[in-house]
This record gives C-alpha cells, sequence and structure tokens, in this order.
C-alpha cells in the first residue's frame, strides 16, 4: 500500500511539474490536419533556419513581418502546432505561448521538430525571400 502512495504522489508531482507544457502531436497526425486544412503551423527556429526549409504552409514566427494575428486567423479552436529544432528544443514554447495569448486553445508541440520532419523523409519548402 506504501508503494502504491508513493507511487501516486510521484505521478501526481510529475504532472504539476508539466502543467503548462503543450500536448505532442506525432508527424503522422500533423501530416492528417495539414492534408485537412485543420492546422496552422509555427516555425520558432528563426528566420535563417525558416529560409533554408521549413514544414510546408508553417508560419515563420520569428519574423518581425509575421503578423501572428492573421497568421493564426479567428478560430479560436483551430489546432496550432508549434515546432522548432527537434526533441531537445524549447523554443516552441515562445511560438506556443503566444498563440494561448492570442486565445487559441487547441495547441499542440511537434516535438519531432523540423529534424523529425526531415529524419522521416517528410518535404520541406524555402521561404520565398524576394520581395
Amino acid at each position: 500500500m506504501k508503494t502504491l502512495l508513493a507511487t501516486l504522489t510521484c505521478a501526481l508531482f510529475a504532472s504539476v511539474a508539466f502543467a503548462g507544457e503543450y500536448p505532442d502531436i506525432s508527424i503522422t497526425e500533423l501530416e492528417k490536419a495539414i492534408k485537412d486544412g485543420e492546422v496552422v503551423l509555427l516555425d520558432v527556429n528563426g528566420s535563417k533556419s525558416y529560409a533554408k526549409g521549413h514544414i510546408p504552409g508553417a508560419v515563420d514566427f520569428r519574423s518581425d513581418k509575421t503578423d501572428l494575428a492573421a497568421a493564426l486567423g479567428d478560430d479560436k479552436d483551430k489546432l496550432v502546432v508549434a515546432y522548432c529544432g527537434g526533441p531537445s528544443c524549447s523554443a516552441y514554447k515562445a511560438g506556443a505561448s503566444a498563440a494561448e495569448k492570442a486565445g487559441f486553445k487547441n495547441i499542440k508541440h511537434l516535438s519531432a521538430g523540423i529534424s523529425g520532419w526531415l529524419q522521416a523523409g517528410k518535404p520541406t519548402e524555402k521561404a520565398d525571400t524576394e520581395g
């Protein structure tokens, strides 16, 4: 009984420690959401990285030209997915937090990041640097 209580206590502390984190989305789930047009992607890797290659349709969160409100749209229930370099990167939190502050409720994190996307053999697009 003491072991069970200790395990439950540890689980409770772990859940509190991760409060405020954003749930993960798999590459497969993200691909479906992209195909269905049900997601706004926030690339938080920085404008240079974004220009070299990003998940198709992603918005460059770090660009000073990005109007986040316009990029996210008016549907506050729409899925917003923020990503950065990979599993050890936490920069995605800036994009996820900005979306949350803008009133969005369905925010997820692609923990695989752009590195996982590339490792899975998924396509990227380069930024149009003309203008």
